[in-house]
């Protein structure tokens, strides 16, 4: 596990999109043994006004005021514990910043951060953090509800790699069973994370039934936006087989 940021270093990243309103995404790339890998923060209006910030990613400042342009960061969501890298440098930025991750996670996420919550506490009707079933509580996700649609930001449990920067994160992605050819539960994240396969089955296949759902936005590859409960059904039969 890469070294918690104890600065405000910003590496490479994209622009930030508004995939919907109130709901920006970015990609980074992290350093990893065998060379970079695309990582993902995603960013949410909440009813207070303020922010929800999904997988924290220093960015530069430019994007930072866009970031605080939609909304204070209210709420920092380390969604399991290899995903703290940039909170505490976060959480320095923000001291009013709150912090919360799935229970499974809080003692590492609160090397980074103290953890002022491990339960859903973002007190908005739209906007729901979920601690996924089947993983022994170590993995969570938001369900964030629009006029448009439904958005489900979820975090290593599907991985689609479908455009990898160069060999090497084709090479990883591979390796790794991060959906280089389509969206899948990463190899590497099943053996570490899946206590339950029937339990997360279960969560796939009841988001799946959502008649609004929109996209999937994943920490690690692209978003799905193409028949995304078509893929919450696939992912599920593979868990249950």
């Amino acid at each position: 596990m890469p070294k918690l940021l104890e600065r405000w270093d910003v590496m490479p990243h994209g622009e930030l999109v508004m995939v919907d309103e109130g709901i920006l995404t970015v990609t980074g790339t992290i350093h990893m043994p065998l060379g970079n890998f695309p990582r993902r923060m995603t960013v949410v209006r909440l009813a207070s006004g303020g922010t929800a910030i999904w997988s924290a990613i220093a960015l530069d400042e430019r994007q930072m005021r866009q970031i605080e342009a939609m909304g204070c960061p209210e709420w920092l969501i380390v969604p399991n514990a290899h995903h703290r890298f940039d909170a505490a440098i976060w959480k320095d930025r923000y001291p009013d910043i709150c912090v919360m991750a799935p229970p499974g996670a809080r003692d590492a996420a609160a090397e980074a951060a103290t953890v002022d919550a491990t339960y859903d506490r973002l007190d908005d009707p739209n906007v729901r953090f979920v601690v996924m079933p089947g993983t022994g509580e170590q993995e969570a996700a938001l369900v964030v509800r629009r006029a448009s649609g439904t958005t489900l930001v979820v975090n290593d449990l599907i991985g689609n790699l479908a455009h990898p920067d160069g060999v090497m994160q084709h090479v990883m992605g591979r390796l790794m069973g991060f959906g280089v050819s389509e969206p899948q539960i990463p190899r590497v994240v099943r053996h570490a994370l899946v206590k339950d396969p029937e339990a997360l089955a279960v969560q796939f296949r009841t988001w799946a039934a959502l008649p609004d759902l929109q996209r999937i936005i994943v920490s690690h590859g692209d978003p799905i936006e193409k028949d995304a409960a078509g893929v919450l059904r696939d992912l599920a039969a593979t868990l249950s087989s």
